[in-house]
């Protein structure tokens, strides 16, 4: 079966990472997909929504280890402009032209936390978590992370995330406004698909709407793009740094 499946209902695009074995860990092959199914998404002018959800146990736990050791080993593996990019995933959905609603149960961790804090929007289970992860596994953090966790949930937040390595619970992310509501895991997805049929009743608006909020608010002081590529060199050099010390 598909990594990532797309379901039409009520003007909404529902999008579900389906690798469930892995946690939905991204890897090329699941960006590409994903990627391919969100330019659908916004070739179809009757959609006016879209929610991303992950099945199984876990919206994401991040970026598949594999992925992540082949660039330790030669950080020059790939190149910035390669489709198999796993920033590209999280990156694709922030450029969504419909309104984004983020359903989110179990681990959002590293890459998966960056595609949470992608959306426009984020309903999570009350016991869900949110992590950077990065400082866990010896990296620096990627995809301009520090700039979509800090937008939403406050500079406080993200040093907590990113430079202590703690856990933002799905109560404590709706507290702090990173996320709009805090549920029973089980409510998630209904009420994230809910609120995504509301947004997108019209889809004309809706984009209409979306692109306005996106011009207007945008990243702060320095842009995502900008983000993106300050991190990267640092990624890689600490994901080199960690594959050559588990050899010393």
């Amino acid at each position: 079966m598909s990594e990532v499946l797309l379901e039409l209902t009520d003007h909404v695009a529902v999008v579900t990472l389906n690798a469930p074995e892995r946690r939905n860990a991204i890897n090329p092959d699941m960006t590409r997909l994903l990627v391919k199914l969100l330019e659908e998404v916004d070739a179809n002018p009757e959609i006016g929504a879209a929610v991303i959800q992950g099945a199984g146990e876990s919206f994401c736990a991040g970026a598949d280890r594999r992925v992540l050791s082949a660039r330790g080993v030669d950080p020059n593996a790939q190149t910035p402009d390669d489709s198999g990019d796993g920033y590209r995933a999280f990156m694709r959905v922030g450029e969504m032209k419909v309104p984004t609603v983020a359903a989110i149960r179990g681990y959002a961790v590293g890459a998966g936390a960056n595609l949470a804090f992608a959306t426009d929007l984020r309903i999570v289970a009350e016991d869900a978590r949110l992590r950077s992860g990065f400082l866990r596994i010896g990296i620096h953090p990627g995809g301009g992370h520090f700039v979509l966790v800090g937008r939403t949930a406050g500079r406080e937040a993200v040093a907590a995330m990113g430079l202590f390595g703690l856990d933002l619970t799905g109560k404590r992310a709706a507290e702090l406004g990173a996320a709009w509501e805090a549920l029973p895991a089980a409510e998630v997805e209904p009420r994230a698909l809910e609120l995504a049929t509301i947004a997108g009743a019209d889809p004309e608006l809706a984009r209409a709407n979306v692109k306005s909020m996106h011009l207007e608010l945008g990243p702060p002081s320095v842009s995502w793009p900008a983000a993106l590529e300050m991190e990267r060199a640092a990624q890689s050099w600490s994901l080199y740094r960690r594959e050559h010390r588990s050899k010393a």
